[in-house]
């Protein structure tokens, strides 16, 4: 079943208050998961990767086989795709976590969009934001 994930992640203050936004939808379009959550002090990277880690998990979890996610954070698409080496530490175990998660796909890409095609995942990041602090 192809499947089509949206994250977004962020931190008030980098590092600060951070939360994830996780829009998943089938081939059609209609969403099956939507999922705003505050996860604590991080920073934007680590958001970002704890949002793809999240999606990726329900993903698998709703038996997705091909997989197409897209994300704001440059770096972070830039970094599953091997095109960036990721040199901090924290982010390593995500991107390792990651790596391992992609092997439940037949099929997976990922594709870095900006802000504004991304805006169901930003607002759930927001709202959990301003609803927290």
């Amino acid at each position: 079943m192809k499947m089509v994930l949206n994250t977004d992640g962020g931190a008030r203050g980098n590092p600060g208050p951070g939360a994830i936004g996780v829009v998943l939808k089938n081939s059609d379009g209609d969403i099956i998961l939507e999922l705003g959550q505050y996860i604590g002090r991080s920073t934007n990277n680590e958001a970002e990767y704890k949002a793809l880690l999240t999606g990726l998990k329900s993903a698998k979890e709703k038996n997705a086989s091909s997989l197409s996610c897209y994300l704001d954070s440059e770096l972070v698409v830039k970094q599953m795709k091997g095109e960036y080496k990721v040199k901090n530490s924290k982010l390593k175990k995500f991107f390792d976590e990651a790596k391992k998660l992609e092997k439940s796909f037949t099929k997976i890409e990922y594709k870095h969009v900006p802000r504004s095609k991304n805006k169901e995942a930003d607002t759930l990041v927001n709202k959990v934001l301003d609803s927290t602090l």
